[in-house]
């Protein structure tokens, strides 16, 4: 009976640990990244929870950003740096790590423009919506495809 319970516990414990991270948030983060080199801000801003945050670090926009409206106005600077142009981007592989209480998703990306930028991401889902990102410069960062 102790072998039975602990097997049950177990298999339990490593059902939980499965990643929940499916179509729906990779989805999600491949729309959100295609829409930064896009420079279109509103699908940018398609998937952030009214209280989400955002650390920038790095750059001219270093900081943190609290709340949908803060964060809207930095992506505003960051696409009036292209003069409001897209940016070819080159980006690197999804990873996506998950359990039920949300998924994180990172990649590698390098953004052309004006001024060229390297940038690790890595966005959290918590319910469907974007809840908060880093978006980390990262000069010598070089995206494997």
């Amino acid at each position: 009976m102790i072998r039975f319970l602990f097997a049950t516990t177990f298999l339990l414990f490593a059902a939980s640990q499965i990643s929940f991270a499916g179509p729906l948030e990779e989805a999600q983060a491949q729309a959100h990244r295609s829409a930064i080199a896009a420079g279109d801000l509103d699908a940018i801003m398609h998937d952030y929870a009214e209280d989400a945050y955002m650390d920038w670090v790095g750059g001219p926009l270093d900081g943190r950003y609290q709340g949908k409206s803060a964060i809207r106005a930095v992506w505003q600077k960051f696409i009036a740096a292209n003069a409001g142009q897209p940016r070819p981007a080159k980006f690197g592989k999804l990873d996506a790590y998950a359990n039920p209480k949300g998924t994180s998703v990172s990649w590698a990306a390098e953004y052309a423009g004006t001024t060229p930028v390297k940038a690790w991401h890595m966005v959290v889902y918590r319910e469907g919506s974007l809840a908060s990102e880093i978006w980390q410069i990262a000069p010598a960062l070089q995206v494997k495809q």
